[in-house]
């Protein structure tokens, strides 16, 4: 069968995304498949990498396209870049032949429109598979403005895609329902929450040692948010935390990872933060268990936008974890707050207790959220 992915990023990018995307191409092509991708030349972790443009890799062919990259410091820029390996992607597939299955999915957003666009022209099977929704996620963040002629538009060009697709794949039963109130029919959607990367990530007692070696971590308290920092995933609340509790010198916060909020962890000036970039999936097992206590964040407005795709490698550690975000969402779905002890408040205060003493941190306060062990 022959098979067109479509997504930004892949390997050997870092990003989720990215690593999704090569574990089903890598596992499809292992079946026997004819699996092509079509990526982007710029790195999600450092746009100043550029990949080969056209690359076989474990039976996979990769062909990858050139883009902008303005960076992420305004909307604008963002939207450009967006743009441009749009454009490219588009003028690569105009190129291309028919494939029986098309897969896109949601880097960049509404690339799926694209897809359906492939689809209709030369056929096949679309499979639209939402890491995010979109233009929602826009409108939650306040990029943009609910009922406006862009939101209209992107709106339109969402339904489209879903409407083309044989196969609508959402993450939980949040991001499930959003789409029924779209007009999906219940038969054309699969919840497929994200994998573990086992062969990968796993807890490494002498990888926990050498990264606290590296990083000066040894002899404290680590508390570890990792992965991508965005409005989706408000830091408020933790950086408060790390105010709070700057004069512990046995406490660090650790912010592993990037993304358009990694400002406000830059811009805090607080000495007892620690700012790491993304590290590779060969590390990240040893990056991870570095941590004695991990975070988990989602903003409550992006409740079946968004998914919290960073719990599952977490939870296979066994670390602690402290959530902080809306008491119904799949973090609650697959950790019941009655199973863990979790203690619940709405984003109600501007100083509320976190319960951080539960974790074995005595005397923290934070501003609102959940929390558990």
């Amino acid at each position: 069968m022959k098979i067109l992915l479509l997504n930004q990023f892949f390997y050997p990018d870092v990003a989720s995304t990215a690593q999704h995307a090569t574990d089903l191409a890598r596992r499809l092509a292992r079946r026997g498949d004819e699996v092509t991708v079509v990526a982007s030349q710029r790195s999600y972790a450092d746009p100043r990498v550029r990949f080969a443009a056209e690359e076989l890799w474990e039976g996979v062919r990769i062909l990858r396209v050139p883009q902008t990259w303005l960076g992420k410091g305004s909307r604008w820029r963002r939207a450009a870049d967006f743009a441009s390996f749009m454009a490219a992607c588009a003028w690569r597939l105009l190129w291309m032949p028919r494939f029986d299955v098309v897969v896109a999915m949601t880097t960049p957003p509404l690339i799926s429109f694209l897809a359906a666009l492939f689809v209709r022209l030369k056929g096949g099977a679309l499979h639209v598979w939402l890491m995010d929704l979109n233009p929602d996620q826009a409108v939650a963040a306040g990029w943009l403005g609910a009922g406006s002629l862009v939101h209209r538009f992107l709106e339109a060009c969402l339904r489209f895609s879903l409407q083309t697709a044989v196969q609508v794949i959402a993450l939980d039963r949040f991001m499930k329902q959003r789409l029924l109130d779209k007009g999906v029919a219940p038969e054309k959607i699969q919840i497929l929450p994200p994998w573990t990367h086992d062969d990968a990530v796993w807890y490494d007692e002498a990888g926990r040692r050498r990264f606290r070696e590296q990083h000066g971590l040894e002899g404290k308290f680590v508390v570890m948010y990792s992965g991508n920092h965005s409005p989706c995933h408000p830091l408020d609340t933790l950086l408060a935390a790390a105010w709070r509790l700057q004069e512990r010198q046995d406490i660090v916060f650790c912010f592993v990872g990037g993304g358009s909020e990694f400002v406000k962890v830059r811009r805090s000036g607080l000495r007892n933060v620690v700012r790491l970039p993304y590290q590779p999936l060969d590390q990240l097992g040893a990056s991870l268990s570095a941590a004695d206590l991990h975070v988990v964040v989602m903003g409550e407005p992006f409740v079946g936008i968004v998914h919290p795709c960073k719990i599952y490698n977490i939870l296979r550690l066994g670390i602690p974890v402290l959530y902080i975000g809306p008491t119904e969402g799949h973090i609650t779905d697959l950790i019941p707050p009655e199973a863990i002890g979790v203690w619940a408040h709405r984003f109600s205060s501007p100083w509320i207790k976190a319960g951080l003493d539960g974790v074995g941190i005595d005397g923290g306060t934070a501003a609102g959220g959940v929390s558990g062990q």
